[in-house]
């Protein structure tokens, strides 16, 4: 049976399976990305800027059916969706209005001659996305090296396959050239044999440790340029002059959002003590009171997780914690009532070092609330996990936010609102978070040739 499958999380119900790819598939599709690089990357970029421009007003006008299909496929709330599609639309405009700048070529000053350096495509990529944002994710890798020049072949989550479709489609229709953008439902086998065909040029995955772990060892192999946007257990720190309202609210969509299915989601909530009983209080009231509900209804706030596997992977961590020791103070889980992959929303407090689940990331909607003695102590906190993706400040005080931001060990910092992404801002993270960034200026110069031009006459 195929990988590649529409389980609804909401119903539990298996809707449509999609077969995988054939051998023959693999290599047609690693001809056609590579013999539409020969001429896309002579293609002008007011061209190719037109097109992006063509398919964010597609976006824009599919956005209902498209939000549809992904709360269908993974259980996102359909209004959270429309979020996403909004932001995939301004992330196809932005490097539409921004690549000349961005891809000119710059001079070096030298004591003779003349010195530059020139930014080109380097050919086909192969990226390798997740489900819980499957437009976003995709349009942050393909956008910049759609400009730079580059063609892609896509390997999507196998949770969503008709998106995966419906995105092949929109780039037909907004008159992109064959072979310039390609879907492929491979096997992890294929992948490996697509980063190790010498006409693949790079690969950029975004996903689990273990999945990025095994990326870079082919792409080492292959000695090929690889991006990893991984796992994130993201900090939430709450300082005493905090405004407790405002950090209550930041710290319920930070949290919860996407069923807490974000890799720069606020986990781990740190709280300095004078606040933390009214943090808290106000916090777990505000979770207790959460209803889970019809992703496809507009007012839904917190659907289903994305697959019955998740949950209970996710259970298994929960009980784990509270075996261990950890307090529960808002009770939370798997609800078993409904077919599904249903997941009531859980707060925990005393996790300890000792403990599991202290340095693991909770893929879903389970906080963790610390106590911190003082700022030192929630920098330590706060630091003491692999990852390194993102975190979050809330203090009034803007020389202590920058005090703060200055000893954390991420890639992200975002004071007085939780962790975002933006179309024009850089995205990723340092540690077991991956390297490589996304998005903004530095998202166009991950898979480029910066070729040097020395005129010594």
């Amino acid at each position: 049976m195929s990988d590649y499958q529409i389980n609804n999380p909401a119903t539990g119900e298996l809707e449509a399976t999609y077969p995988t790819a054939t051998e023959q598939d693999i290599q047609q599709v690693i001809e056609q990305a590579d013999t539409a690089y020969q001429d896309w990357r002579k293609v002008p970029l007011n061209e190719r800027s037109a097109l992006l421009h063509k398919i964010a007003d597609i976006y824009l006008e599919r956005q209902d059916e498209l939000s549809r299909i992904v709360a269908n496929e993974m259980g996102k709330p359909v209004a959270q969706a429309k979020g996403e599609i909004g932001l995939v639309a301004d992330i196809y405009r932005y490097y539409a209005d921004n690549a000349e700048q961005l891809l000119a070529t710059s001079t070096i000053d030298v004591d003779s001659g003349s010195a530059s350096v020139e930014k080109h495509p380097v050919g086909a990529l192969l990226g390798i996305m997740p489900w819980n944002y499957p437009h976003y994710q995709v349009a942050r890798f393909v956008a910049p090296n759609f400009m730079a020049g580059n063609t892609i072949i896509l390997k999507h989550a196998p949770q969503c396959p008709n998106t995966a479709e419906v995105i092949v489609d929109i780039f037909k229709d907004a008159g992109v050239p064959e072979g310039v953008y390609n879907n492929i439902f491979a096997t992890n086998e294929q992948s490996a044999t697509i980063i190790n065909d010498t006409r693949v040029q790079g690969v950029s995955l975004t996903g689990s440790e273990r999945a990025g772990q095994a990326v870079a060892k082919e792409a080492g192999g292959a000695l090929k340029k690889v991006v990893l946007e991984l796992g994130g257990s993201d900090a939430f720190i709450v300082a005493a002059d905090a405004d407790i309202e405002q950090a209550i609210q930041g710290a319920i969509s930070g949290r919860f959002g996407n069923t807490g299915q974000a890799c720069n989601a606020a986990k781990r909530l740190i709280v300095i003590e004078s606040v933390y009983d009214k943090f808290v209080e106000g916090f777990t009231n505000a979770v207790s009171n959460m209803t889970l509900a019809d992703p496809l209804k507009e007012d839904t706030f917190i659907g289903p997780m994305s697959s019955k596997a998740a949950a209970v992977n996710l259970q298994a961590q929960l009980d784990s914690a509270i075996q261990a020791g950890a307090t529960v103070l808002v009770e939370g889980g798997m609800d078993k009532d409904k077919p599904g992959a249903w997941f009531k929303p859980a707060v925990l407090t005393d996790v300890t070092e000792s403990m599991d689940v202290y340095r693991e990331e909770l893929f879903g909607p389970v906080a963790v609330v610390y106590k911190a003695n003082d700022i030192d102590h929630a920098i330590k906190i706060a630091n003491d996990v692999p990852f390194g993706l993102g975190a979050s400040i809330q203090t009034q005080d803007a020389a202590l936010a920058a005090e703060i931001a200055d000893k954390l060990e991420v890639g992200m910092v975002t004071i007085n609102a939780p962790s975002g992404t933006e179309a024009n801002t850089p995205f990723g993270g340092v540690k077991r978070s991956g390297f490589g960034r996304e998005l903004g200026t530095l998202g166009i110069t991950e898979f480029l040739n910066y070729k040097l031009i020395r005129d010594k006459s």
